[in-house]
């Protein structure tokens, strides 16, 4: 039997900014009460709770949007129902900053006194600029001047972020999550054009790592990469000098990335638990448990260091999922990371 290169080194596991067996959600939940939400994130996932999303309030909530409106002097607003780089701000902007702000308002409130690390999230650049419009039409990923001057912007907006959310919490460890759905598509040039008949050139792999890192680097926090789509990029996830990536396990194809991304001490946010109720009983934290241990023992990793390097969540994001399933799956999670410790 081929032992897998990675078992044949040994380094020390670093120290990570979460308890061991610990669980989180992804961002979105559904509904549009954002009390609520954050009641159940706080509630129910209270070693890694993080800063709610609620994409059903509509433009200025959704992630590309949310995200937008964080870019600095770098305006936007929504054309034809898709968002554009604007000249001025306007009505788009100003009703993502409101949403925005009633959210840090409710955080602030409801976690007042905790303690322990908190994520916030946000798309990342390489998403963004596949999302978001230039001006004269055509996506800002079609132009990499346009691209560097959108991830500066982006950095410094999700710095000041940071800042704001440490100020509202200051006895948290505030933890950036980058969603990046539209990566693998980047760099496989399969963004397609304003027409569909066409796609954006491909992006090689170490001048996405060297735009990411650039971000990771100037928001001074640990940053988790998020990739729920097949063929999500490890390498340029570590290349990007990231803390952690999270990752539907469903799409999970190649042992050996995840392997090598362990041992060289990625954190590792493993979703699990299926986002939308099937046929059976609801959420079972012994099956979801299962699932991570066993990917575990494929990788061929001491069971110690399991629940010190892996978290646990929903395969992605909770939109659109029944409110009650939503509170049974966060909280089988949580049960799902306390038997993996346990272990």
């Amino acid at each position: 039997m081929r032992v897998p290169s990675w078992l044949s080194r040994r380094r020390r596991v670093p120290d990570f900014p979460w308890a061991p067996g610990t669980a989180t959600g992804i961002g979105s939940l559904p509904g549009i009460d954002i009390a609520e939400a954050q009641r159940i994130v706080l509630g129910e996932l209270p070693g890694l709770p993080h800063l709610a999303e609620l994409p059903e309030r509509g433009p200025g909530a959704d992630m590309i949007g949310r995200t937008a409106g964080f870019l600095v002097e770098m305006p936007v607003q929504v054309y034809a129902g898709r968002w554009q780089i604007s000249s001025k701000p306007g009505k788009d902007l100003r009703r993502t900053a409101d949403l925005l702000e009633r959210d840090l308002d409710e955080l602030t409130e409801q976690a007042d006194g905790y303690s322990g690390p908190l994520k916030i999230q946000a798309a990342g650049p390489w998403t963004l600029a596949a999302n978001l419009d230039l001006p004269i039409g055509g996506r800002m990923l079609r132009d990499p001047g346009a691209v560097r001057d959108l991830t500066d912007s982006l950095a410094e907006g999700l710095r000041r972020h940071v800042a704001e959310v440490r100020k509202r919490v200051p006895r948290a460890t505030v933890l950036l999550q980058l969603d990046e759905p539209s990566l693998p598509s980047v760099l496989a040039g399969r963004v397609p054009t304003e027409s569909g008949l066409s796609a954006y050139r491909e992006v090689d792999g170490p001048d996405a790592a060297t735009r990411l890192r650039g971000l990771v680097e100037a928001v001074d926090t640990p940053v988790i990469v998020h990739c729920c789509a097949p063929e999500f990029p490890l390498q340029v996830i570590r290349d990007a000098l990231a803390s952690a990536v999270a990752f539907d396990l469903s799409l999970l194809k190649d042992l050996d990335p995840l392997g090598e991304a362990i041992e060289a001490g990625l954190g590792i946010f493993v979703g699990a638990a299926p986002t939308r109720p099937g046929t059976g009983r609801g959420p079972d934290s012994k099956q979801i448990a299962e699932r991570v241990s066993t990917l575990w023992r494929r990788l061929g990793f001491p069971a110690a260091r399991l629940p010190e390097q892996v978290v646990i969540t929903p395969a992605c994001g909770l939109a659109g999922a029944p409110m009650g399933y939503v509170r049974a799956l966060l909280k089988a999670c949580t049960e799902a990371g306390r038997r993996i410790a346990e272990v």
